[in-house]
């Protein structure tokens, strides 16, 4: 499973500080997102890595900058928030449910191990998930074939065994195009995207799979 978007809600940070960024919530956290992954794939190209938490604070700088917020306090509260990201409602029994079929559950994330560990313990995961594995280990980020051939390598099997749930669809790309089958998680009815690698299911919620 992929964790931001997928798992974890990334608007939640903004909503809980709705009264706080006004009008503009809904675009803050827009671009915040946008900028958050722009930087890991330019990061990616330029060969310059830092981790998930420094891009997500760099990106939140923009978005704040952005629409003219500078407000040093509501800048902590919004990544102190980001650090406990609410998961989507369906996630806790559809992993659990998918545990008790006998399968093995992992996240495969671009998030720095403190991230993901602090994000599955927000939401009690831990009991649902027998894996987290983290691109810090590589320093590069997705969809470079290297992220998804350490997920092969540490879960000790080849990538056609591998199903990946991911919301976002040139993730889902990425991942059909190294070998693994993948499930579109596609929560806010998005076009496809224009790239290599077609998913063997699109789903609006996680637990559409269990159906």
């Amino acid at each position: 499973f992929d964790a931001y978007g997928t798992l974890f809600d990334v608007h939640s940070a903004a909503s809980r500080y709705q009264a706080r960024l006004g009008e503009q919530a809904q675009a803050v956290s827009a671009l915040w997102r946008t900028k958050q992954l722009e930087y890991t794939w330019l990061r990616s190209l330029m060969q310059r890595y830092v981790d998930f938490w420094k891009v997500t604070q760099d990106a939140l700088d923009y978005a704040l900058d952005s629409h003219g917020i500078d407000d040093n306090s509501l800048r902590k509260d919004l990544l102190s928030a980001y650090h406990e990201l609410s998961c989507y409602p369906e996630v806790p029994e559809t992993l659990s449910k998918i545990k008790q079929m006998g399968l093995g559950t992992a996240i495969l994330s671009n998030g720095s191990p403190e991230m993901l560990e602090a994000g599955v313990s927000n939401s009690n995961l831990e009991k649902v998930l027998d894996s987290i594995i983290s691109v810090d280990t590589i320093e590069i980020f997705k969809p470079s074939p290297i992220v998804y051939q350490l997920a092969t390598d540490q879960l000790g099997c080849n990538p056609e065994e591998i199903l990946f749930f991911s919301s976002n669809a040139w993730d889902v790309s990425g991942a059909a195009t190294f070998g693994f089958q993948t499930v579109w998680v596609n929560r806010f009815a998005q076009a496809p995207e224009r790239l290599p690698g077609t998913p063997v299911m699109e789903i609006k919620t996680l637990d559409a799979v269990l159906e």
